[in-house]
């Protein structure tokens, strides 16, 4: 079944587009980007898939040409050449380098035809391409479901019409955050949502769980080199749920491996997208300074992966407030997937903002680029006091608006750091995470 996503919008621009090049929608496995492509083919009088894991299709990249490509296709489909009014899908174009290579023709030869690609693990495909088409193909990637998607694919349409409303009547605050806690809980892969709607309950899905897990070991084993590298990526997979904030290469998950083994390895999970290494910046303002020698936290694909890889789904049921389930990281996690599912440019991703000194170090839960600033978003409970952080960032800024994420109502603090400076903190309850940008596009304009 397909659910509407808030990328289809995006298809919609390219398909209108003057600029129009063969789209690339990148993402990790089990996101739903074939189901995705499938839906949009229907904004089409014409429609062809090929799927590179099928040898007659793959076959089809050794012919000398796309002229010749095209011809074989029209002939096996029994299709004039419209290019206006056919689409044509590559699905998992990661099997053939050639096939990536040829999409440069594509653009070139065929300026008019619309051609989407949809690829997983496409980074390790990349490192044997000698020459990658840049400038000759756009790019989007998808995510799991947002707290909205879910909100619309588990049927509670009411609901995802309240949460667009700026600001939320105070009255659904307990409903929304039901709904959210029910979001955190299982996730956003769209196989296990479905499931979800389906038979109304958690203790169904652990099965699913299984299997989506699998098929990531299975498929990040693939580029194992060796015996040994496959043993590391394994380890790294099933120790690093356990992981606390910031992580250590060295040793990683109490073992013996040593900091440039594990750091090549989680560079490689991070390709995947199954776990993203995720960089603390140190500048308070634009351009964004990320400094790679830090260390970093570690971002899973998905809040109900992680939950399940925990074992820690059936104690989240029923709890009021998630700030404090295992130790605030469940909700941080989430608050972070629902920022970055917002973001379909491949190059953008999400930090933290850092300041270490000598016995002193002062971390913001996340930095959000908006216009020329840098937004900081602390994701807790808490009083003004318990700021420190987020009033080193403030002093440092070239703006006066923070943000705070936490099981509470909206509603904003005029907030004076030690230093002096004024500014405006704005707190949002959880269930707001992916709409935090129409926020502050909203305090932008309505604000002092």
């Amino acid at each position: 079944m397909y659910y509407k996503r808030k990328i289809y919008g995006r298809l919609l621009e390219w398909k209108a587009s003057e600029r129009r090049k063969p789209l690339i929608v990148r993402g990790a496995r089990q996101v739903g980007k074939s189901t995705l492509i499938r839906a949009f083919s229907n904004e089409y009088k014409s429609f062809i898939e090929i799927n590179l894991e099928r040898k007659k299709d793959k076959d089809l990249f050794s012919l000398s040409s796309v002229k010749e490509i095209l011809e074989v296709l029209l002939l096996r489909e029994d299709m004039e050449l419209n290019q206006s009014e056919l689409l044509i899908f590559i699905d998992e174009i990661q099997e053939s380098p050639s096939a990536i290579k040829m999409l440069r023709f594509f653009y070139e030869d065929y300026p008019g035809l619309h051609v989407i690609c949809a690829g997983s693990l496409l980074e390790f495909a990349l490192d044997d391409i000698e020459s990658f088409p840049v400038g000759r193909v756009q790019q989007l990637v998808l995510h799991p479901f947002d707290f909205e998607e879910f909100l619309n694919a588990t049927g509670n349409k009411k609901a995802l019409e309240i949460l667009y409303n700026i600001p939320v009547e105070q009255h659904y605050y307990n409903v929304l955050t039901n709904f959210f806690h029910q979001y955190v809980i299982i996730g956003g892969m769209p196989e296990i949502v479905a499931n979800y709607v389906e038979k109304e309950s958690v203790a169904v899905l652990n099965e699913i769980y299984e299997e989506i897990w699998q098929a990531y070991l299975d498929d990040i084993e693939k580029y194992g080199k060796n015996q040994t590298r496959k043993n590391l990526l394994r380890h790294i997979i099933q120790t690093a749920a356990y992981e606390k904030d910031r992580i250590t290469m060295a040793g990683f998950g109490n073992s013996d491996y040593k900091s440039r083994e594990v750091g090549e390895a989680l560079r490689a999970l991070d390709k995947s997208r199954l776990i993203q290494l995720v960089y603390p910046v140190t500048s308070t303002e634009l351009p964004v300074q990320v400094d790679y020698s830090r260390k970093p936290r570690l971002q899973f694909l998905d809040t109900g992966l992680l939950n399940h890889a925990l074992g820690i789904q059936s104690e989240l049921i029923g709890l009021k407030d998630f700030s404090d389930a295992y130790r605030g990281r469940i909700i941080q996690h989430a608050v972070y997937q629902q920022l970055q599912s917002q973001i379909s440019e491949t190059s953008r991703r999400l930090h933290f903002w850092v300041r270490e000194k000598t016995n002193t170090t002062s971390e913001v839960d996340l930095i959000y680029p908006h216009l020329q600033f840098l937004i900081p978003i602390e994701v807790k409970s808490g009083p003004q006091g318990k700021l420190r952080s987020l009033h080193q960032f403030m002093e440092r800024t070239n703006h006066s608006c923070a943000f705070r994420l936490l099981a509470n109502t909206f509603y904003e603090e005029k907030v004076q750091t030690p230093g002096g400076k004024q500014f405006t903190l704005y707190n949002l309850p959880y269930f707001l995470a992916s709409r935090l940008p129409e926020y502050i596009d909203w305090i932008a304009k309505n604000g002092d």
